[in-house]
């Protein structure tokens, strides 16, 4: 399939020589300042790294924010050791003697969510990989609007910033769930839901600036020969989650925007007729719906879950095309897959809803779909999995992570079937079984793949190479203790135990033991709430694994291993530009001859023919980049 490429002007060579003496005033070249270059870069380069380098601190924010629910959950009630005191002077009444009460229990669990998902992992995998990586990938000189792309990184750190400042407003954060389903968000007496939605307002508009860019990018600029079907798979995980983002966030931005009325202005579009809170008849007009909000979220909150992935498997793919040294096994077959799941992804959303009472064949709807949805996910695990067979394969630490991200992405998956169908869902719905699955997709799944890209495209970024030893140290020690923490609570959920209990269930264990003659089950609970504290101390070792790879990137900046503009010896064009690249990228306008895993063909001296390499007289003229 051919498309129509902008040819754009020839690049400007940047002058990179720091004498410039005997030039004029209008032919010297202009450094900018800090504020030129950081503050108000329109570089692609500069705000993919800015949003990394964001997104990487709130995740880090959101995880200890995990690790104290798991204390409440483990020892509830009891004092938080080294950080309860500065949580009571910080906090106040929230955290009286140092221990997490119920409410900030639920500003925690709220916040965590939010985070993670809105806050670290979406910026990461999709704005910072992706501002990075796909102009260079496709041979453009920056995004197609620039000062936009500018704008959406101010309006997501504004974003951040405002989440961030409501733990410290009169009443703290917010309390109603990461979801802030109403009528709970309404009712809890706290500006910290306010925050929360103007900070969502704020992320959701800096998603859809970053979409469209995205997409005009990707469309238009092109470099000449760079076909739809010469594109790394990257690139087409990337386009598929803008319009994911672009398609399924306006609901929420909408729905958001009532629902700060409702907070603020005493309408009531998610607040029915009859609501009491705190045994009161609430002061408003009524015949709002709680599901419509329900509705609304879940339009996003399901495409959301593949935001996040997407990324994650273009990363993987990239990755493991270039440790074997072979094409990547069904090219067309990923690429048709990535568009499925696109389009399925929005019409699967109400299977997060058996509990709200629809109808028989409302939910059947949505089981079909959400097992059909399954398939193209399997088609692109497998794609990936025969990849490896017959590959020559260089272990080295992206393709360690690689390699982790399948079994860890197929657990997540096919843990999520049973929730997929309404009989079981009703046994398993919020229960620690939701939260081991949805985690093992985006924890040991997501967050494996953006590693992986971290540490791949790390010397790309700086010229040099992350160290090789601790890169293997923070991959094993963040398999074992990432399993040894989410694997129990398929356990825990099977057993009944709910989920978003600050007691950590311990309500559960009361009544399973006093039932009558209850032996073996009240031997059963308490295993099962003992479990608690095995996952604490495996979340804490988690943090600790993660202490090398911090410190891996800063000491390497200055450190680590000098390397050259290619150093993995891959095909794609993020590869043959100067390292790290200048301002415009290329010296050159890049032509593309051939797809993006032309590795190990015949007739080459080398294993790898990068895509702008012209085509050798003697060479045989064959593709076996999308070969099966």
């Amino acid at each position: 399939m051919e498309a129509s490429v902008q040819q754009f002007p020839p690049y400007r060579q940047p002058d990179v020589h720091p004498d410039h003496e005997g030039h004029d005033d209008h032919g010297a070249h202009h450094e900018p300042n800090f504020w030129q270059k950081y503050i108000f870069s329109s570089d692609h380069k500069i705000i993919g790294i800015q949003y990394g380098f964001t997104a990487l601190c709130f995740m880090l924010f959101g995880f200890f924010l995990m690790i104290l629910m798991r204390w409440q959950i483990a020892h509830p009630g009891k004092p938080v050791p080294l950080f309860g005191p500065v949580l009571e002077k910080i906090l106040g009444h929230v955290a009286v003697g140092g221990a997490i009460s119920p409410d900030l229990y639920n500003s925690f669990g709220a916040m965590h969510g939010t985070i993670m998902v809105f806050l670290g992992i979406v910026p990461l995998a999709f704005a910072a990989f992706g501002n990075y990586v796909v102009p260079l990938m496709i041979g453009a000189p920056d995004m197609a609007f620039p000062r936009v792309n500018m704008a959406s990184y101010q309006a997501y750190f504004l974003g951040g910033l405002v989440m961030f400042v409501s733990f410290f407003i009169p009443g703290g954060a917010a309390q109603a769930g990461w979801t802030s389903y109403s009528p709970l968000a309404t009712s809890i007496p706290t500006h910290g839901q306010l925050f929360w939605i103007i900070g969502m307002v704020l992320l959701i508009t800096s998603s859809l600036l970053g979409a469209v860019n995205f997409i005009a990018t990707i469309i238009q600029l092109r470099a000449p020969g760079m076909t739809w079907m010469r594109l790394p798979f990257f690139v087409w995980a990337q386009f598929v989650t803008a319009f994911l983002l672009l398609l399924a966030f306006p609901p929420l931005e909408a729905a958001s925007l009532m629902q700060l009325m409702d907070n603020v202005a005493h309408t009531s579009f998610f607040l029915p007729t009859g609501l009491a809170v705190g045994g009161n008849l609430a002061h408003i007009s009524g015949g709002g719906s709680p599901l419509l909000w329900q509705h609304l979220f879940w339009f996003l909150g399901h495409p959301e879950v593949y935001v996040l992935i997407l990324p994650a498997m273009g990363i993987v793919c990239e990755i493991i095309a270039n440790n074997t040294r072979k094409p990547i096994w069904g090219y067309k077959s990923l690429v048709y897959s990535v568009l499925t799941i696109g389009f399925l992804s929005f019409i699967v959303w109400a299977h997060h809803m058996y509990m709200t009472g629809m109808g028989t064949k409302i939910s059947t709807f949505f089981q079909a779909t959400t097992m059909i949805i399954s398939i193209p996910s399997v088609i692109i695990l497998t794609c990936l999995f025969m990849s490896l067979w017959g590959g020559s394969i260089r272990f080295n630490t992206p393709m360690l992570f690689a390699l982790a991200f399948l079994p860890m992405f197929g657990i997540g998956g096919l843990t999520g079937l049973p929730l997929g169908f309404n009989v079981s869902d009703v046994h398993l719905h919020d229960t620690y079984y939701i939260i081991a699955h949805f985690h093992y997709v985006v924890a040991p799944g997501t967050i494996f793949g953006l590693f992986a890209g971290l540490y791949y495209w790390y010397p790309k970024m700086t010229g040099r190479r992350m160290n090789e030893f601790w890169g293997r140290v923070h991959f094993w020690c963040s398999l074992v203790f990432m399993n040894l923490v989410f694997m129990p609570m398929f356990a825990q959920g099977m057993a009944g135990m709910l989920r978003r209990m600050s007691d950590g269930g311990a309500n559960y264990s009361a009544a399973v033991n006093s039932r009558a003659g209850a032996e073996v089950i009240g031997g059963l609970s308490n295993n099962i709430m003992a479990l608690h504290v095995w996952i604490l101390w495996a979340a804490i070792a988690l943090g600790i694994a993660q202490i090398p790879f911090i410190i891996n990137i800063f000491w390497s900046l200055k450190h680590g291993e000098k390397v050259g503009d290619n150093p993995w010896d891959a095909t794609t064009l993020e590869w043959q530009t100067p390292t790290p690249p200048p301002h415009g990228n290329f010296a050159h306008v890049p032509h593309v001859y051939r797809g993006p895993y032309e590795y190990s063909a015949p007739g080459h001296a080398t294993d790898f023919t990068p895509q702008n390499e012209p085509e050798s007289p003697s060479a045989p003229r064959v593709s076996i980049s999308t070969a099966h």
